[in-house]
């Protein structure tokens, strides 16, 4: 591609691995420490983008672009890019909508019947469960507003010192695509600006290798896929939790291609691992008659493409969402990691692979992804032509986005109101005892007169 330029950041996924201890804990951390968590991450690859010289001699330079498109992750200083080149950006959510990206949008999201990304529970929620989610989604936007923000601006002003104030530039964004998919996510509001791509990287199978193609075409009674995704790494599995993970293999008919980035000593003969596997091309190998994972969004939609029913091992952030709303679709059986032993591993596993009812709703949801008038990757396609074409699409555009917190949240109104309630009731308040004082007093002139 001669008209394309590439720069190459060092050390991003040394990130990940400095944070990797964390990611194992962050399942059991209160909801405050891991948006902590995963937005240092988004911060410190921030940090090292603007401060790259490269990126340094772009900014000041006079270069002009159509169109900036941005992953969306706890990168808002990154925003300073389409307001230096003075032109529209597209961002790219990896996942469905949050109260981190609600607020970029103005995209209304009621807790009643909306859970959030640190949910574990579906859409039909009890009513302490809507009282959690209120908690939760108050609590995010707190974090947003008065942790998030200032952070990310100091940051922002410390590599480009005449960049205006961060909430000046966050909230120009024209479009922003997710990568969720109503075939296995749930309805919520969207903005008209707001766009569903999930699973626009999912691409016909090609051929696999022929080792595993042979390790697959010869499992008669099925194969198990395993794989904790590139961020949480089986090799690192407390030694307790691989011995009952293999005890339970050694059990079953089934093959299992376990995607493990080390030696495995003592493996039972079905147990097949390796370091790097083609992970959409399994799932859709048709002896593969389960999933077993973290639960991560992009796997879990690869697996719903493929009809693939899930044994989910959810760690941290929207992981235990994912599972729950597999769960409530019946495509997926749940076992919380930190609970995974011998006896909880092999009786989920047994439910997953021989109650038929998972692998038929796992086809229908198959269906349902596959039955759209347009391919995603199409569609993601027409809707950045269409913020090119019509100049940044800002028609699209909520007017949320041009109200204060407090306004967006009726903060002002809320206080309004209850500040003339107090006025009333003080009022009132002043008003009976004026009256009951006069009455009192009445009486007690009455009295006087009797008695002289």
């Amino acid at each position: 591609m001669p008209e394309t330029r590439f720069v190459v950041f060092r050390g991003i996924l040394d990130i990940c691995a400095d944070l990797k201890g964390d990611l194992y804990e962050m399942g059991q951390m209160s909801y405050w420490g891991q948006m902590h968590v995963a937005s240092t991450f988004g911060f410190l690859s921030s940090d090292k983008v603007l401060a790259d010289p490269q990126i340094q001699k772009l900014l000041s330079s006079d270069e002009h672009f159509d169109l900036v498109v941005l992953e969306h992750f706890f990168n808002e200083p990154l925003f300073i890019f389409p307001y230096k080149f003075k032109c529209p950006s597209v961002t790219i959510a990896p996942g469905p909508m949050t109260v981190f990206t609600n607020h970029l949008m103005g995209n209304p999201a009621p807790p009643s019947y909306v859970p959030t990304i640190l949910a574990d529970y579906g859409i039909h929620m009890s009513f302490w469960q809507r009282m959690k989610n209120t908690y939760i989604n108050l609590l995010g936007d707190f974090f947003v507003h008065f942790e998030l923000l200032p952070t990310m601006n100091n940051m922002l002003q410390k590599h480009v010192p005449d960049a205006p104030a961060i909430t000046d530039i966050i909230y120009n964004n024209s479009l922003m695509l997710l990568t969720s998919h109503s075939s296995f996510g749930n309805p919520v509001p969207l903005q008209p600006n707001i766009k569903e791509i999930g699973g626009h990287h999912i691409l016909p199978p090609k051929e696999l290798p022929k080792d595993i193609k042979d390790f697959l075409d010869s499992a008669k009674e099925g194969a198990i896929l395993f794989s904790m995704g590139s961020n949480l790494k089986s090799a690192d599995f407390p030694e307790d939790k691989k011995k009952a993970i293999l005890k339970a293999f050694s059990k079953i008919k089934q093959k299992v291609l376990w995607k493990f980035e080390a030696d495995l000593p003592n493996k039972p003969s079905n147990v097949k691992i390796m370091k790097w596997l083609p992970q959409k091309d399994v799932l859709a190998h048709p002896n593969v008659v389960a999933f077993i994972s973290h639960v991560g969004l992009l796997g879990t939609l690869e697996a719903v493409s493929a009809g693939v029913p899930i044994l989910g091992l959810p760690v941290f952030w929207d992981q235990v969402k994912n599972i729950d709303d597999a769960v409530g679709k019946g495509i997926a059986v749940k076992l919380n990691f930190f609970e995974l032993n011998e006896e909880t591993f092999d009786k989920a596993l047994t439910e997953v692979l021989k109650n038929p009812k998972y692998r038929a709703n796992a086809k229908r949801r198959s269906q349902l992804m596959h039955d759209q008038p347009i391919k995603q990757m199409d569609e993601a396609i027409f809707w950045i032509e269409y913020v090119i074409r019509n100049h940044g699409a800002y028609h699209l555009r909520s007017s949320a986005v041009n109200l204060k917190w407090y306004q967006r949240y009726l903060v002002d109104v809320i206080a309004f109101v209850g500040g003339v309630l107090v006025i009333v009731l003080l009022i009132f308040y002043k008003l009976m005892g004026v009256l009951f004082g006069s009455k009192k007093s009445d009486k007690h002139v009455g009295k006087s007169k009797k008695n002289n």
